[in-house]
């Protein structure tokens, strides 16, 4: 939202805020920045980085898409409100981290510096799919994969994900997994499944306390979905995560052992009876729920 300052100063009751920008539910706004003219804007959209460059015209704002690399993370670096120019760092599980810059006015946007690509992504390719969840929510999911890749279920692929603490698993630069992976003919999934913040609270919030068989399930689904889509067969899937991600892989070795032929279960956190008396556990009972208190089932 916006404020007409001079309209503030002389009374500030009869002001009416302008609507700048209000996000959809498969939207989510990463960060914003003031340049002379212009207002710069940086939305997830489905999980994958937009900017916009807005303008106040006519008692509303008019937005302008600028042009930058698709399924990237995108962040404002820096601005000024002296000129319109920004930095805008880009990355993308093929592309390491861009800085772009943009002229906020034109809407014309260049690169000017990358950090060092870490291994060959030339035969590479990014495509983003959604998979069903049991209670029917679409859940999106990045696949990188080889672009010869034949869809006979043969592909050795690893599938990421965590799921907690509003954290977005947006695209990143595959580094070490390209290097030990992608090179060798692997694919790598990531999972935005519900518990980290791709869409807002909301997606977060569907995954709290009693709501954590959302995020199992949706990872279930989007497990299913590759499968189904011949990218990959169980006996080629393997699964990995860490910390809030190292329960959920718990949690799939015990509901869906036949569904995976190898777990990496990284720093978990398994002790979900005890977690709450343990280093900073109780600080995550908004998360999980107190263990103290059983859980009453509704009918």
């Amino acid at each position: 939202m916006s404020l007409d300052l001079a309209a503030c100063l002389r009374d500030v009751d009869s002001v009416k805020p302008a609507l700048i920008l209000a996000p959809g539910p498969r939207e989510s706004i990463e960060d914003a920045a003031a340049t002379r003219d212009r207002l710069l804007v940086t939305v997830y959209r489905n999980v994958q980085g937009n900017l916009a460059s807005y303008r106040f015209e006519d008692g509303s704002w008019r937005a302008s898409p600028v042009k930058l690399p698709k399924n990237a993370s995108m962040h404002i670096a820096a601005s000024s409100n002296r000129e319109d120019h920004a930095f805008i760092d880009v990355a993308g599980f093929l592309d390491p981290n861009t800085l772009w810059l943009v002229e906020a006015e034109a809407g014309g946007a260049a690169p000017v510096k990358s950090l060092p690509a870490r291994f060959d992504a030339s035969g590479d390719v990014v495509e983003q799919f959604e998979a069903t969840s049991q209670d029917g929510t679409h859940v999106p999911y990045f696949v990188i994969r080889p672009a010869s890749l034949r869809a006979d279920g043969s592909a050795p692929t690893l599938l990421y994900g965590y799921g907690g603490f509003q954290v977005s698993l947006t695209p990143s630069y595959l580094g070490a997994a390209g290097r030990l992976w992608l090179e060798k003919g692997g694919v790598y999934v990531v999972a935005n499944i519900r518990g980290g913040g791709e869409f807002g609270p909301e997606w977060h919030q569907a995954a709290l306390k009693s709501g954590r068989r959302h995020a199992f399930e949706d990872f279930i689904a989007v497990a299913e979905d590759l499968i189904r889509r011949d990218i990959t067969s169980p006996r080629r899937l393997g699964i990995m995560g860490g910390s809030n991600g190292g329960l959920l892989m718990g949690v799939m070795l015990t509901q869906r052992p036949d569904l995976f032929h190898a777990i990496v279960i990284q720093v978990p956190l398994l002790d979900m009876l005890r977690y709450h008396k343990l280093l900073a556990g109780a600080s995550w009972i908004a998360e999980y729920g107190d263990p103290t208190f059983p859980m009453r089932r509704c009918s």
